[in-house]
C-alpha cells in the first residue's frame, strides 16, 4: 500500500506535539490530519476510511487506551500507534492488549515512527482485503477462464511456472501468459498479494 492510499491522523492534546509530527510525516510524503483530542476524533472516526492512527497515551479527555477501545467497540478498525512516556510502559502494553499494533517511546527517532506507520499500513491493506474487498475479489475470481483458474490454483500451492506447464501439458511461455492475464483481471499488483487475495476469497489450491 503505498502513501497515497491512506491518511494518519494524530491525536495529541498539546499542539506543539501535534504540528511537529504532522510536519516531519507530511516532509516524507504522507497525508495527514491532526485531531485537538481523543473525542474530537471520536466523532470524525465513523466516516474514516484507510486510515492510520497515532495517538498519544496521556490526554485530559481521554487516554490513548480509552480510545482504541472505544473505537473496538464502534466496530472502528483502524491500526493505532501509541505514543508513550518512559514512565507509561504498563499502559502502553494494556494498548497493545486494546489492540494497538505498536506503542513507541519518547523521544524517538523519525525512521522508527515512519517503519511503525509502514507496519501499520500492511495491516491496514490486510484489514481491507479481508473485509471490504471479499465480495470483489470473488467477483473478479469469477471472471478467469477454467484455464487462468487451473494456473491460479497452481500458483497459489506454490508451484513454478515450470511445474504448472508439465501438470497441464502447456509451455511455460503459456503459463506466463495466463499468469499476466489472472494478475491484470484480479488487479493485484504482485504476486504475493494475488496469493492473499485468492487465499481471503476462500480460493486455494485444488
Amino acid at each position: 500500500m503505498s502513501k497515497d492510499d491512506f491518511t494518519v491522523h494524530i491525536v495529541d492534546d498539546e499542539e506543539p506535539v501535534r504540528k511537529s509530527l504532522a510536519f516531519m510525516l507530511t516532509v516524507n510524503g504522507f497525508a495527514v490530519r491532526i485531531h485537538e483530542s481523543a473525542t474530537a476524533f471520536l466523532q470524525f472516526a465513523p466516516g474514516a476510511r484507510d486510515a492510520v492512527l497515532i495517538t498519544d497515551l496521556r490526554m485530559p479527555d481521554m487516554s490513548g487506551v480509552d480510545l482504541i477501545r472505544r473505537l473496538a467497540a464502534l466496530q472502528t478498525k483502524i491500526p493505532s500507534l501509541v505514543i508513550t512516556g518512559h514512565g507509561d510502559v504498563p499502559m502502553a502494553v494494556e494498548a497493545m492488549k486494546a489492540g494497538a499494533i505498536d506503542f513507541i517511546e519518547k523521544p524517538f527517532e523519525d525512521t522508527l515512527i515512519i517503519d511503525a506507520i509502514r507496519r501499520a499500513a500492511v495491516e491496514l491493506h490486510d484489514r481491507r482485503i479481508s473485509t471490504d474487498s471479499i465480495e470483489d475479489v470473488r467477483g473478479r475470481l469469477a471472471t478467469l477462464s477454467d484455464r487462468e483458474r487451473q494456473v491460479l490454483s497452481a500458483v497459489v500451492a506454490g508451484l513454478p511456472n515450470k511445474a504448472i506447464a508439465y501438470d497441464l501439458d502447456i509451455s511455460p511461455r503459456t503459463v506466463e501468459v495466463h499468469r499476466s492475464n489472472v494478475m491484470g483481471k484480479m488487479n493485484a499488483k504482485s504476486l504475493p498479494e494475488l496469493v492473499r487475495m485468492a487465499m481471503a476469497a476462500g480460493f486455494g489450491p485444488a
